[in-house]
Protein backbone atom coordinates (compact mmCIF):
# COMPACT_ATOMS: atom_id res chain seq x y z
CA UNK A 1 0.00 0.00 0.00
CA UNK A 2 1.48 3.52 -0.71
CA UNK A 3 0.94 6.29 0.87
CA UNK A 4 -1.72 8.30 -0.81
CA UNK A 5 -4.09 4.85 -0.58
CA UNK A 6 -3.39 4.73 3.07
CA UNK A 7 -4.27 8.49 3.69
CA UNK A 8 -7.24 8.18 1.51
CA UNK A 9 -8.03 4.77 3.73
CA UNK A 10 -7.41 6.53 6.36
CA UNK A 11 -9.96 9.61 5.67
CA UNK A 12 -12.50 7.56 4.78
CA UNK A 13 -12.34 5.29 8.05
CA UNK A 14 -11.83 8.81 10.06
CA UNK A 15 -14.80 9.97 7.82
CA UNK A 16 -17.64 10.51 10.95
CA UNK A 17 -14.84 12.80 13.26
CA UNK A 18 -14.60 16.60 13.28
CA UNK A 19 -12.62 17.89 10.08
CA UNK A 20 -10.18 19.84 12.07
CA UNK A 21 -9.45 16.07 14.20
CA UNK A 22 -9.11 14.30 10.49
CA UNK A 23 -6.68 16.81 9.20
CA UNK A 24 -4.37 16.43 11.88
CA UNK A 25 -4.32 13.37 11.82
CA UNK A 26 -4.13 13.23 8.11
CA UNK A 27 -0.81 15.51 8.54
CA UNK A 28 0.71 13.92 11.18
CA UNK A 29 0.60 10.50 9.53
CA UNK A 30 1.87 11.73 5.91
CA UNK A 31 4.97 13.31 7.84
CA UNK A 32 5.77 10.25 9.72
CA UNK A 33 5.33 8.03 6.34
CA UNK A 34 7.82 11.48 4.84
CA UNK A 35 10.25 10.83 7.78
CA UNK A 36 10.65 7.09 7.53
CA UNK A 37 11.32 7.32 3.71
CA UNK A 38 14.15 9.93 4.30
CA UNK A 39 15.49 7.48 6.52
CA UNK A 40 16.18 5.26 3.28
CA UNK A 41 12.73 3.25 3.33
CA UNK A 42 10.89 2.87 0.81
CA UNK A 43 7.48 4.36 0.58
CA UNK A 44 5.96 0.94 0.96
CA UNK A 45 7.68 0.28 3.87
CA UNK A 46 7.44 3.25 5.42
CA UNK A 47 3.69 2.40 5.26
CA UNK A 48 4.14 -0.91 6.27
CA UNK A 49 5.55 -0.34 8.75
CA UNK A 50 3.09 2.32 10.72
CA UNK A 51 0.28 -0.57 10.74
CA UNK A 52 -2.78 -1.05 9.69
CA UNK A 53 -5.53 1.50 8.78
CA UNK A 54 -7.59 -0.57 11.29
CA UNK A 55 -5.35 -0.18 14.07
CA UNK A 56 -4.37 2.91 13.58
CA UNK A 57 -8.04 3.80 13.32
CA UNK A 58 -8.96 2.29 16.75
CA UNK A 59 -5.83 3.77 18.41
CA UNK A 60 -7.35 7.46 17.51
CA UNK A 61 -10.76 6.63 18.71
CA UNK A 62 -9.29 4.91 22.03
CA UNK A 63 -7.59 8.29 22.64
CA UNK A 64 -10.48 10.56 21.75
CA UNK A 65 -12.73 11.12 24.83
CA UNK A 66 -16.07 10.12 24.53
CA UNK A 67 -17.69 13.35 25.34
CA UNK A 68 -15.86 15.28 22.79
CA UNK A 69 -17.76 12.78 20.08
CA UNK A 70 -20.86 13.01 21.61
CA UNK A 71 -20.96 16.96 21.80
CA UNK A 72 -20.01 16.81 18.04
CA UNK A 73 -22.77 14.84 17.06
CA UNK A 74 -25.16 16.47 19.26
CA UNK A 75 -24.46 19.63 17.95
CA UNK A 76 -27.43 19.84 15.48
CA UNK A 77 -26.35 20.90 11.91
CA UNK A 78 -30.10 21.76 10.82
CA UNK A 79 -32.20 23.17 13.42
CA UNK A 80 -35.74 20.70 14.69
CA UNK A 81 -38.55 21.43 12.94
CA UNK A 82 -41.54 22.64 15.06
CA UNK A 83 -43.81 19.25 14.12
CA UNK A 84 -40.11 17.11 14.95
CA UNK A 85 -40.21 18.86 18.44
CA UNK A 86 -44.27 18.54 19.12
CA UNK A 87 -43.51 14.86 18.10
CA UNK A 88 -40.12 14.63 21.04
CA UNK A 89 -42.19 16.06 23.35
CA UNK A 90 -45.62 14.02 22.65
CA UNK A 91 -43.45 10.98 22.68
CA UNK A 92 -41.12 11.60 25.41
CA UNK A 93 -43.79 9.55 27.75
CA UNK A 94 -42.97 6.37 25.86
CA UNK A 95 -39.52 6.88 24.41
CA UNK A 96 -37.75 8.30 27.75
CA UNK A 97 -38.71 5.53 30.20
CA UNK A 98 -37.81 2.70 27.66
CA UNK A 99 -34.24 4.73 27.40
CA UNK A 100 -34.25 4.65 31.00
CA UNK A 101 -35.16 1.49 31.57
CA UNK A 102 -32.65 -0.27 28.57
CA UNK A 103 -29.58 1.87 30.15
CA UNK A 104 -30.95 1.13 33.26
CA UNK A 105 -30.54 -2.82 32.65
CA UNK A 106 -27.30 -2.38 30.34
CA UNK A 107 -25.27 -0.60 33.90
CA UNK A 108 -26.44 -3.38 36.49
CA UNK A 109 -25.38 -6.23 34.05
CA UNK A 110 -22.21 -4.28 34.28
CA UNK A 111 -22.13 -4.26 37.98
CA UNK A 112 -23.36 -7.60 38.09
CA UNK A 113 -20.04 -8.58 35.94
CA UNK A 114 -17.80 -6.66 38.59
CA UNK A 115 -19.53 -8.13 41.63
CA UNK A 116 -18.60 -11.69 40.37
CA UNK A 117 -15.22 -10.45 40.10
CA UNK A 118 -14.82 -8.88 43.48
CA UNK A 119 -16.34 -12.21 44.75
CA UNK A 120 -13.58 -14.33 43.34
CA UNK A 121 -11.32 -11.43 44.89
CA UNK A 122 -13.49 -11.96 48.80
CA UNK A 123 -13.25 -15.84 48.05
CA UNK A 124 -9.14 -15.56 47.31
CA UNK A 125 -8.51 -13.37 50.33
CA UNK A 126 -10.90 -16.17 52.93
CA UNK A 127 -8.67 -18.82 51.55
CA UNK A 128 -5.28 -16.81 51.81
CA UNK A 129 -7.08 -15.96 55.72
CA UNK A 130 -7.97 -19.95 56.10
CA UNK A 131 -4.15 -20.89 55.48
CA UNK A 132 -3.10 -18.61 57.82
CA UNK A 133 -5.63 -20.02 60.34
CA UNK A 134 -4.72 -23.69 59.34
CA UNK A 135 -0.63 -22.58 60.03
CA UNK A 136 -1.62 -20.78 63.49
CA UNK A 137 -3.78 -24.01 64.26
CA UNK A 138 -0.87 -26.36 63.50
CA UNK A 139 1.71 -24.33 65.93
CA UNK A 140 -1.12 -24.27 68.85
CA UNK A 141 -2.21 -27.90 68.53
CA UNK A 142 1.68 -28.68 68.51
CA UNK A 143 1.66 -26.67 71.66
CA UNK A 144 -0.72 -28.35 73.32
CA UNK A 145 0.55 -31.95 72.18
CA UNK A 146 -2.19 -32.79 69.90
CA UNK A 147 -0.52 -34.37 66.59
CA UNK A 148 -3.39 -35.18 64.67
CA UNK A 149 -5.40 -31.86 65.13
CA UNK A 150 -1.60 -30.66 63.70
CA UNK A 151 -1.81 -32.83 61.04
CA UNK A 152 -5.18 -31.59 60.23
CA UNK A 153 -4.59 -28.27 60.69
CA UNK A 154 -1.40 -28.00 58.12
CA UNK A 155 -3.32 -30.38 55.24
CA UNK A 156 -6.15 -27.31 55.76
CA UNK A 157 -3.75 -25.11 55.98
CA UNK A 158 -2.26 -26.25 52.22
CA UNK A 159 -5.43 -26.57 51.02
CA UNK A 160 -6.36 -23.17 51.86
CA UNK A 161 -3.14 -21.54 50.22
CA UNK A 162 -3.56 -23.80 46.92
CA UNK A 163 -7.09 -22.48 46.22
CA UNK A 164 -6.51 -19.16 47.33
CA UNK A 165 -3.29 -19.49 44.41
CA UNK A 166 -5.57 -20.45 41.76
CA UNK A 167 -8.34 -18.31 42.75
CA UNK A 168 -5.60 -15.32 42.96
CA UNK A 169 -4.97 -16.39 39.27
CA UNK A 170 -8.62 -16.63 38.03
CA UNK A 171 -9.68 -13.21 39.56
CA UNK A 172 -6.63 -11.46 38.07
CA UNK A 173 -7.71 -13.02 34.93
CA UNK A 174 -10.97 -11.91 35.29
CA UNK A 175 -10.09 -9.00 35.85
CA UNK A 176 -8.50 -8.62 32.75
CA UNK A 177 -10.92 -9.71 30.64
CA UNK A 178 -14.13 -7.39 32.01
CA UNK A 179 -11.18 -4.70 31.60
CA UNK A 180 -11.12 -5.72 28.02
CA UNK A 181 -14.46 -5.88 27.50
CA UNK A 182 -15.13 -2.52 29.11
CA UNK A 183 -12.24 -1.03 26.28
CA UNK A 184 -13.96 -2.71 23.48
CA UNK A 185 -17.82 -1.39 24.65
CA UNK A 186 -16.22 2.52 24.91
CA UNK A 187 -14.90 1.97 21.26
CA UNK A 188 -18.09 0.61 19.95
CA UNK A 189 -19.98 3.16 21.47
CA UNK A 190 -17.52 5.57 20.53
CA UNK A 191 -17.90 4.19 16.72
CA UNK A 192 -21.27 4.49 16.63
CA UNK A 193 -21.18 7.85 17.81
CA UNK A 194 -18.93 8.53 14.87
CA UNK A 195 -20.32 6.60 12.13
CA UNK A 196 -17.30 4.83 10.94
CA UNK A 197 -17.06 3.28 7.28
CA UNK A 198 -16.77 -0.70 8.15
Amino acid sequence: MNKEEFLSGLRRKLSGLPQKDIEERIAFYSEMIDDRMEDGLSEEEAVAGIGTVDSIVEQIMSEIPLSKLVREKVKSKKSLKVWEIILLVLGSPVWLPILVSVLAIVLSLYVIIWAAAVCIYAACFSMAAGAVGGIAGLFISLFKGAPAVALFSLGAAAVCAGLAILLFYVSVWATKLILKMTKRIILGIKTSFVGMEE
